[in-house]
């Protein structure tokens, strides 16, 4: 066997503007990497690699050179089976994009080339429950979201907040409730902005809207997390605070100080698939709950990560209904419907 690559380089753009508390996005660039036989290039396996500009560990200026030089690395290999079991040895644990591209390329590859990372029920047909994400917005565009989510069949709805005043998001948030009362399932992302002297305050506010979660109240590595999580009237879901923590005795001890409700898992920045893997089998050892969501990918990553996640059978939504965010994302059979993401085989991959 002789293994060769190639990397293309591809910017998607978001179907308006989205605001965050880092600012405003309009676009995710990533790198489609494929992995092939040179006996049988019309057979090759498909990753996306791309990391989170100002949030992901490998956010780095040689970020495509790094990625060549692991390309190159590959190319050494004529067995498929021991490159996978060698991935992790030679990919740093501090490039966990690159990592998740890397199994998703082998796996598809391993599997035939069809974009089947995992032989599991969602490619039967499963659904995945998921969320309606709400983007930060005046409170007319945020309102209008989740109206539309409504209407779309979504129970479950997750709200970025920090880029309004708080009165008027609080104001927003008691709007569902009066509109729908508790049928809809409230879920909060403050993405790090609120202060450390003022969240516990904040947080018992919302705490009268029936809040299932706040994710990352404060910013990652505040001192005075682990009390804003013992004594939080809302369960604590962390994601930011998960990703400088590489290494299986690290990811423990955050999880045995911390202590919080939930963790939130993005392969792509939390050690790819099999990282994140080792953060669940910790958590329910610890009676922690968890959820997997995408971290913008293109509809390829975002494939992937819906296989990963069906490997679990969930029964809570997940964060898995961003490709319609997109313009211009891959053509494929990942389908969202009444608040759910399933594999219609009546499509087809356009890659």
């Amino acid at each position: 066997m002789s293994i060769v690559t190639s990397i293309s380089k591809r910017t998607l753009h978001f179907g308006f503007n989205a605001r965050t508390s880092r600012g405003a996005i309009n676009q995710r660039v990533s790198w489609l990497i494929k992995i092939w036989d040179d006996n049988q290039p019309q057979q090759f396996g498909v990753g996306e690699c791309g990391p989170l500009p100002g949030l992901s560990i490998d956010d780095t200026p040689d970020y495509e050179d790094n990625l060549h030089s692991v390309l190159n690395h590959v190319q050494s290999y004529q067995s498929l089976s021991v490159l996978s079991e060698d991935l992790h040895k030679f990919v740093p644990a501090n490039y966990p994009s690159v990592l998740f591209g890397m199994e998703t390329a082998l796996l598809d590859l391993t599997h035939g080339g069809k974009r089947v990372i995992y032989k599991n029920a969602f490619l039967d047909g499963m659904p995945i429950p998921i969320n309606g994400l709400v983007w930060m917005g005046d409170a007319i565009f945020m309102r209008k979201q989740i109206s539309e989510k409504i209407l779309q069949g979504y129970t479950c709805l997750k709200l970025k907040v920090g880029g309004l005043d708080f009165v008027t998001e609080c104001e927003v948030i008691a709007g569902i409730r009066d509109q729908f009362g508790d049928d809809v399932t409230i879920r909060l992302d403050a993405n790090g902005s609120f202060k450390s002297n003022e969240a516990l305050s904040k947080l018992e506010l919302l705490s009268s809207f029936n809040i299932q979660s706040i994710e990352q109240p404060v910013m990652a590595g505040d001192p005075e997390l682990a009390s804003i999580c013992m004594n939080s009237p809302i369960p604590i879901a962390l994601d930011e605070e998960l990703i400088m923590h590489t290494d299986s005795q690290s990811r423990l001890e955050l999880l045995n100080h911390l202590k919080p409700q939930f963790i939130i898992l993005k392969p792509s920045l939390h050690g790819g698939l099999r990282g994140c893997a080792e953060w669940i089998r910790m958590a329910t050892e610890a009676g922690i709950g968890w959820w997997i969501t995408s971290a913008l990918e293109s509809n390829i990553g975002l494939n992937a990560i819906c296989q990963f996640t069906a490997n679990y059978n969930p029964i809570i939504p997940q964060g898995l209904g961003t490709g319609a965010l997109y313009s211009d994302n891959v053509s494929s059979p990942l389908t969202v419907r009444n608040g759910t993401i399933f594999y219609d085989h009546h499509k087809i991959w356009d890659i």
